[in-house]
């Protein structure tokens, strides 16, 4: 079908030799931009949210196909419901984090794979004592073979993607420290415990150029990111926000080179309502 003449943009190509030992996965993180079957003008949603047609579902149902990731994060999710539409269930199983909000987090990992479920990273709530939440972590292990992979979906404050992280006056900035020091309290544990893992998401956060916010992140554990030092193409291109990154042993499974971003054959301002401002970004790693 001609529809389905996308345009991947690949970084660069993956470096491990056909044969190498050892299963290789696919991880990616897509936000989905108030993916919901609610209808317009519900109450829940902002007024200015139009919410995607069933047309809509059935184009990203073709991008996530196209995309063929094992294990997708995915952000701005309202139920697994939804999440199916594009992520069928005879492919793949979905876990969502408990939230009473709308843009909910989550995964779908491809059926075959086993994977443990653990509590929400409710610390990255910060927002008590506010009308409106903030989204939980979704926290889950997988087992692959006998080797586990331990990966958490994040969708972190919007609003503070580039201001200094300590002397902004910004309250977004203000709550971004504040989940800042709840994922280094979830990566120290991680490094503790001497596993394997990987946080992938929307972190709203530009992270090259000595940021701070990075900075925090690694001085609670040493991390790789995929996203490091690269530009995304995505609706004109820009700074990445949403990240791939790994640690523990996990930092020598990441593909060195394996970055890739899934870009809309649609260019026309317009569609982002229909699709979603957000591309797809995966990487593969490459389990011993």
């Amino acid at each position: 079908m001609r529809w389905l003449l996308v345009f991947w943009l690949v970084l660069s190509l993956p470096s491990w030799p056909r044969g190498a030992a050892g299963v290789e996965l696919k991880l990616a993180t897509w936000n989905l931009e108030w993916l919901t079957l609610r209808p317009r003008g519900d109450p829940a949603l902002p007024l200015d949210v139009v919410p995607k047609t069933a047309a809509d579902h059935a184009r990203l149902a073709r991008y996530a196909e196209l995309l063929a990731a094992d294990v997708v994060a995915f952000q701005e999710v309202d139920g697994p419901e939804v999440a199916a539409r594009l992520f069928p269930r005879n492919r793949y199983r979905i876990h969502m984090t408990k939230d009473h909000v709308i843009q909910q987090v989550g995964f779908a990992v491809r059926k075959g794979i086993e994977f443990t479920a653990h509590p929400d990273v409710v610390a990255l709530d910060v927002s008590s004592g506010l009308h409106r939440h903030l989204r939980s972590g979704a926290d889950i292990t997988l087992d692959l073979r006998g080797a586990k992979l331990r990966i958490l979906a994040v969708h972190l404050k919007t609003g503070c993607r580039q201001d200094p992280l300590a002397s902004s006056s910004r309250p977004e900035c203000a709550t971004l420290r504040l989940q800042l020091a709840a994922l280094e309290g979830w990566l120290s544990q991680r490094r503790a415990e001497g596993v394997a893992f990987a946080v992938l998401g929307d972190f709203n956060r530009w992270m090259d150029n000595g940021d701070a916010f990075w900075a925090g992140l690694r001085k609670a554990a040493p991390l790789v990111r995929a996203t490091e030092r690269a530009f995304s193409p995505c609706w004109g291109g820009g700074g990445f926000i949403d990240h791939v990154i790994a640690g523990g042993p996990a930092r020598g499974w990441l593909v060195p080179g394996s970055l890739k971003v899934l870009v809309y054959r649609e260019t026309a301002a317009d569609m982002k309502e229909h699709l979603s401002d957000h591309c797809p970004v995966s990487a593969l790693f490459r389990v011993p």
